[in-house]
């Protein structure tokens, strides 16, 4: 840990370089999402439909991340955005902003043991899901566990496998498309034929709509970037790399992955039976196409539980530093790491894992609904911090040029994350299908707030 009293009261060791801090965003936000579920959603909005609903997500995603840039990067600190929160909304709403997105990466941890168990089954079919479950479980808490330094690179790895692969699927796309590599029901090459033979929105106009609403849940993971302000190598430097790296890769990512997807697979085979990913393979001719994803999407699971374990764990750590929750979960071993806060993460984890089987229909779809809207109401957090960091920054007599990082456009740019953030959420209500997130989640933060203050007064 650092010598100095200050720096231990807001962040942990510093050993992640920009390379672990680019990977570990990726690997929260690059899952299950884009490689088993982009195939329901060209279905739904049809091409060209899927690739602006992506676009406009990527260009909203890229400015609460320019948000957070100044912000980690004037305040790096361990838990970043419910720090922002407490310090610059108000210490009730930092502890919302901290239980919802630790209840976020919680869930999604149960969410991501079922469906490793339910992969290693089709090898293993005589082995019961659980038990693979339970490796993963182990194997995420030991990744967790020691040194930072171990989880950053075991999450490049990780992370790495599945952007080599995403890599590959789309220059191998991109030759298909234009005859280089030959498809199977294809005689000639398909262009991008497939784009607009249905007409630019055969789903209506509505399809690319409730894309919208589901396609910042997609992007969600981006902002694991703020997380790691606490512990990266020379944040002015690291962080702002990192942001700019990240927006570049997830539009090359998504939106070429949706691109080769859409020109390659008629919209209405897209989703219907099985992954895109592995659909576009097969009718390469590759060999085990299916065994060469599911490896893929394992190692997608394995990542993208690392970093949720990861950032959970960075949300108990840094209420258990400000004394909002008992001080023990800001305890840490020698290597600095908060095993406390790992161990009360994973426990959650895996009584998410429980309701998930046990309780699918009543608990666990309760906490998928308010998990779903989380990230993005805490976006809107970050959105409405950095408006006040900057006005607090200038009345206190600096100026704009001592920032050494600065949200650009501003107050249009953090004004617009902050609109279209809400409007994201709001706009839910018009899909039925979403709506229920709706109306648990407002409960549930209504609830948290009357808790703290219930809390506070108690503690008087």
């Amino acid at each position: 840990m650092s010598n100095s009293n200050t720096e231990k009261a807001t962040h942990l060791e510093r050993k992640m370089e920009a390379r672990h801090i680019q990977m570990i965003s990726l690997g929260g936000v690059i899952g299950t999402g884009l490689f088993l579920s982009s195939g329901y959603t060209i279905n739904q909005a049809g091409p060209i439909g899927t690739i602006i609903a992506y676009t406009v997500g990527a260009i909203l995603v890229y400015a609460v991340m320019l948000c957070l840039g100044e912000l980690s990067v004037a305040m790096p600190y361990t838990g970043a955005f419910h720090v922002y929160a407490r310090e610059l909304i108000g210490p009730a709403t930092g502890m919302v902003v901290a239980l919802m997105y630790w209840l976020t990466w919680t869930i999604a941890l149960g969410s991501e043991f079922t469906a490793a168990g339910i992969i290693m089954k089709e090898w293993f079919p005589h082995v019961p899901t659980w038990h693979w479950s339970l490796v993963l479980i182990i194997l995420v808490t030991v990744s967790n566990i020691f040194t930072v330094r171990i989880f950053s690179e075991s999450e490049f790895w990780f992370a790495a496998v599945k952007v080599l692969a995403i890599v590959a699927f789309i220059l191998l796309g991109f030759l298909a498309i234009v005859g280089i590599v030959p498809l199977k029901g294809y005689t000639h090459a398909p262009g991008l034929t497939n784009l607009f033979k249905d007409g630019l929105f055969p789903t209506g106009f509505g399809g690319v709509f409730t894309t919208m609403l589901t396609v910042n849940f997609a992007f969600s993971g981006t902002e694991l970037i703020g997380i790691t302000a606490g512990e990266a190598k020379d944040p002015e430097r690291t962080l702002p790399k990192a942001i700019h790296a990240t927006l570049w890769r997830l539009i090359i990512f998504f939106i070429g992955s949706m691109v080769v997807m859409t020109a390659l697979i008629p919209y209405k085979q897209a989703g219907v039976t099985q992954s895109p990913f592995v659909h576009v393979f097969k009718m390469m001719g590759i060999p085990f196409a299916g065994d060469i994803m599911n490896f893929v999407v394992l190692t997608a699971i394995i990542s993208a539980a690392n970093s949720g374990l990861y950032a959970s764990t960075r949300m108990l750590w840094s209420l258990g530093n400000e004394g909002t929750i008992p001080k023990i979960f800001s305890s840490t071993n020698s290597h600095g790491t908060p095993v406390i806060a790992v161990i009360a993460s994973m426990i959650g984890g895996i009584l998410s894992l429980l309701s998930s089987v046990y309780a699918a229909g009543t608990i666990y779809l309760v906490l998928v609904s308010i998990s779903g809207l989380a990230v993005v109401i805490v976006w809107i957090a970050i959105a409405l911090c950095q408006i006040k960091f900057r006005k607090k920054f200038l009345a206190e007599g600096h100026s704009v040029s001592e920032l050494k990082f600065k949200t650009p456009w501003y107050p249009v740019l953090p004004w617009f994350a902050f609109l279209a953030s809400l409007a994201s959420c709001l706009l839910i209500w018009f899909d039925p299908a979403q709506r229920i997130a709706l109306y648990w989640t407002i409960p549930f933060v209504a609830l948290c707030y009357v808790g703290y203050y219930l809390m506070k007064h108690f503690k008087k």
